[in-house]
């Protein structure tokens, strides 16, 4: 059985590393007119119509940004990222804004902004070296921050995560929600994985954490991993069968969790007391591959 087609996996531009370690890349690339720019403020893009907003460098070069990313290139352009500084007011740039969770537009659009907000969230969350604690300096393209002080350069770190479509003996579908979501608003267990641990074993002990339910190693299965830079993960999705049905909560991990069949989910869907996330979460991917259809609402 093919794994699942995810949002945010078919990028359909070159990253090109090889460029990164060219002196002054960014600044010749913004003599360009040909480069092309997204902007970003905080973790939301810069949109127009159905598409991202892709500049010509002139065209923002009056605005105030945090720095430049190099993404990467597609059919002859070269594609960079304007970081704005966020806590300036939004440019009058004529556009509308959309996060991740919003953001349905074509592969090439949708894997350069993916990869331009995961890179400037780790430059917001890091900014001091973690050996020494002196300020670092962005270089290669924003691909790197090197300390001067121990001159070892640091680079950006990816999170793996597990995320598990969990059923029982009569095919039923473990739904949670969060002490920080909203009424209705359910879910698929999901964790990160530790140090020194498997997929597998990550899958199975963040279900018994969560809630007290034991999963059958032998019936873990991979189904396609997504990225989701909210802090820097990389999502793994996965089902497995429990053999307990009994659910203990980590109450401060879990607000409500419970056994869904296919009638429960549609019932619950039709009269709103079950709300699942939109369709760029890997989320419900899993739940619609349960449930063996598309979810309305």
């Amino acid at each position: 059985m093919p794994v699942l087609d995810l949002p945010f996996t078919h990028a359909a531009h070159d990253r090109a590393a090889h460029r990164r370690a060219e002196p002054n890349l960014v600044e010749d690339l913004l003599k360009q007119p040909g480069t092309r720019v997204l902007v970003l403020h905080g973790s939301d893009v810069a949109t127009s119509g159905r598409g991202i907003a892709l500049f010509a460098p002139d065209d923002v070069a009056h605005v105030a940004v945090r720095a430049h990313l190099f993404l990467g290139e597609a059919d002859g352009a070269a594609y960079l990222a304007a970081v704005l500084v966020e806590e300036e007011p939004r440019p009058d740039l004529d556009v509308d804004w959309a996060g991740m969770r919003t953001l349905d537009v074509p592969d090439l659009e949708q894997g350069l902004a993916v990869e331009a907000i995961a890179l400037a969230e780790w430059h917001a969350a890091q900014t001091h070296c973690p050996r020494c604690g002196a300020a670092t300096e962005v270089t290669q393209g924003g691909w790197v921050q090197h300390c001067p002080v121990e001159d070892v350069n640091h680079f950006p770190r990816t999170e793996p995560a597990v995320i598990m479509a969990i059923t029982d003996a009569d095919d039923r579908l473990l739904l949670a929600r969060g002490p920080h979501s909203g009424p209705g608003r359910r879910s698929v267990l999901a964790g990160f994985v530790e140090p020194g641990e498997g997929l597998e074993q990550a899958v199975a002990r963040e279900t018994w954490e969560e809630v007290g339910v034991v999963v059958d190693p032998e019936s873990i299965e991979y189904r396609g991993s997504q990225s989701w830079p909210f802090p820097a993960s990389l999502m793994m999705g996965f089902r497995a069968r429990a053999t307990t049905t009994r659910i203990v909560r980590q109450e401060d991990e879990i607000a409500e969790a419970g056994w869904f069949s296919r009638d429960d989910v549609a019932t619950a869907l039709a009269t709103g007391d079950l709300r699942v996330f939109g369709r760029t979460s890997i989320a419900r991917f899993l739940i619609e591959e349960w449930f063996g259809a598309p979810l309305d609402g």
